[in-house]
C-alpha cells in the first residue's frame, strides 16, 4: 500500500482515510424524534478530532508533545493568560491548584495544615477534596438561590485568624460575585482559586472590565471530561497570570521536579551538574532533584490532539449554550409559579453548562424528575447537594472536626431536596430543546 511512498506521503493518506471514515461513518446523524433519548451532556466533534487523534497516534510520542504544547499556547490566547498547564482531569486540576498553595516557596503566606479555606457545601467533592486530604480545614458558608452562588454576605462571618483562601466554583457556568469575592480577599491577603470547571467561556466584568473566569483570581480550573464544554475524554487544565504560582504548578505536575525541562530534553539550564540542592551532594543531577512533594500530572498528547481541536470549535460551542439557555427559559417562563428558572449573577455573562430548576412548594422533585427521564430527557442533581451529608463526611461529623460550617446552609439543603438540571449543551437543536421544555411542563401537570 505504501510502495514508493515516503513517510510523510503515507501519514497523509492514512489521515486522508481517517477524515473520509468520520464524515462516513461518524458525522451523519438522524434526525431527533420525540422520545429519543436527550443527554444532559454530550461530546461534539467532527473528523478534525478525528484526524488529529491519529496524527498523534501515528506519531506515537504517547506522553506530553507537540499537541499539549500547542494546547496550552493557544487556551492561554484565548483566556489571555500567560501560563498554562495541561493535566490529566478536572480534578487533578483541582488538585493541583490547591497544592500549589501549600508550597514552601510561598513564605507566610502558603497554606498550611489547620488552616481554613472558605468554600461552599453545593458542588462537585473536588473542589473540597483537596483541601480535606491536606489536612486544612473547608469552611462551608450557604449559596443563593437562584444564582445557586456562594452567599458573599457570610464571607466576613466566615473569616478567622487561620483562613487563607476562598475556594469555589461558578456553578453550572454561571460566575459567582467575583466582585464581592475578589474585594473580600484582596482586604485581607487571602488567595482565590476560582474553579472555572463547568463556566470556562463565561465572563464577567470587573471595574468596566471583562474577562473571562478562572482568570480574575490566583488560579483558574478547568475540565475536559467529556459532558463540560469541551472534550479531551479525560483531561483538564491549570492557569495563571502569577510566574512563582506557575513554577510550582509545573513543579508539582512533573513529580515535583525542581528541573523544568520538557520530557526528552535535557540541560536547558546549562547547570545540571553544578548545583546545590537542600542536603544533596554538591552536583547531583538537576533532573533528579524534588523540590515539592508531587505528582504526575500530565495530559497525553493524544488528549491534548483532541483539544486542539475542540479549541477551534470552542466560541461556537459557548455562543449556542447560550442560545439552549435562552430558548429553554422562555419555554419554561409559563411555570414560574412551580419552578424558580435560573438567573446570572449581575455583571456575568455565562457560558451555561446546564439549566438548574428549583421546584416550589408543593411540587415533588422526585415525582418531575421521574417523568421526565421516563420521556427520555436525563437529569442531574447539583452534584453532591450538600457534601456535609454525604457519607465521606461521616466520620469527620462523628468527631465534629476537620471542617467548619457558618451559620445555617439553609440553600444548600434545599437545592439538595428540590433542585435538579438539564442540558443545554451545543449539540442540542432547537427540536430537542422545545421538547424537554414540553417534557417539563407535562410532568408539572401530572
Amino acid at each position: 500500500m505504501f510502495e514508493d511512498k515516503t513517510e510523510a506521503e503515507a501519514r497523509q493518506e492514512i489521515l486522508a482515510l481517517v477524515e473520509e471514515y468520520a464524515e462516513r461513518f461518524r458525522e451523519k446523524k438522524k434526525p431527533f424524534q420525540p422520545g429519543d433519548r436527550i443527554s444532559y451532556a454530550s461530546r461534539v466533534y467532527d473528523h478534525k478530532e478525528m484526524v488529529n487523534a491519529a496524527d498523534a497516534v501515528l506519531e506515537f510520542w504517547l506522553t506530553s508533545g507537540r499537541f499539549s504544547d500547542l494546547f496550552e499556547k493557544k487556551l492561554g490566547e484565548y483566556l489571555g493568560v500567560p501560563y498554562v498547564s495541561l493535566v490529566n482531569s478536572g480534578s487533578s486540576a483541582n488538585l493541583l491548584a490547591f497544592m500549589a498553595l501549600t508550597s514552601p516557596k510561598l513564605g507566610e503566606r502558603r497554606v498550611k495544615r489547620g488552616d481554613e479555606v472558605i468554600t461552599v457545601a453545593c458542588g462537585f467533592p473536588t473542589t473540597v477534596t483537596p483541601i480535606i486530604q491536606y489536612g486544612a480545614v473547608p469552611v462551608f458558608v450557604d449559596v443563593c438561590i437562584p444564582q445557586y452562588n456562594i452567599d458573599v454576605t457570610k464571607l466576613e462571618t466566615a473569616l478567622s485568624e487561620r483562613t487563607k483562601a476562598v475556594m469555589i466554583a461558578h456553578t453550572l457556568g454561571n460566575p459567582f460575585d467575583l466582585k464581592a469575592v475578589k474585594a473580600f480577599c484582596d482586604a485581607h491577603g487571602l488567595w482565590l482559586i476560582e474553579d472555572n470547571c463547568d463556566a470556562l467561556g463565561s465572563r464577567y466584568t470587573l471595574d468596566g472590565e471583562t474577562r473571562f473566569t478562572g482568570t480574575i483570581g490566583d488560579i483558574g480550573t478547568s475540565s475536559f471530561y467529556p459532558p463540560h464544554h469541551m472534550t479531551m475524554g479525560e483531561g483538564g487544565a491549570v492557569y495563571t497570570k502569577n510566574a512563582v504560582l506557575h513554577n510550582i504548578l509545573r513543579s508539582m505536575r512533573d513529580w515535583g521536579r525542581d528541573c523544568r525541562c520538557p520530557s526528552g530534553v535535557d540541560n536547558i539550564c546549562q547547570h545540571r551538574f553544578d548545583g546545590q540542592y537542600g542536603e544533596l551532594p554538591r552536583g547531583y543531577d538537576h533532573k533528579y532533584v524534588y523540590s515539592h512533594f508531587g505528582y504526575n500530572l500530565k495530559v497525553t498528547d493524544l488528549q491534548a490532539s483532541i483539544g486542539c481541536a475542540q479549541l477551534e470549535k470552542f466560541p461556537q460551542f459557548v455562543e449556542r449554550r447560550k442560545e439552549n439557555f435562552k430558548r429553554l427559559r422562555a419555554a419554561l417562563s409559563p411555570a414560574e409559579d412551580k419552578l424558580i428558572l435560573p438567573e446570572p449573577c449581575e455583571n456575568a455573562d455565562p457560558s451555561w453548562f446546564g439549566f438548574l430548576l428549583t421546584c416550589r412548594e408543593g411540587v415533588s422533585r422526585e415525582k418531575l424528575v421521574r417523568f421526565i427521564e421516563q420521556k427520555g430527557v436525563q437529569t442531574r442533581m447539583l452534584f453532591a447537594g450538600n457534601l456535609t451529608k454525604h457519607p465521606c463526611f461521616d466520620e469527620l461529623r462523628e468527631s465534629g472536626e476537620g471542617y467548619r460550617i457558618v451559620g445555617e446552609l439553609r440553600e444548600t439543603d434545599r437545592i439538595m431536596r428540590d433542585t435538579f438540571w438539564v442540558g443545554v449543551y451545543p449539540g442540542m437543536t432547537p427540536e430537542m430543546i422545545d421538547y424537554m421544555a414540553s417534557v417539563i411542563l407535562e410532568g408539572l401537570n401530572q
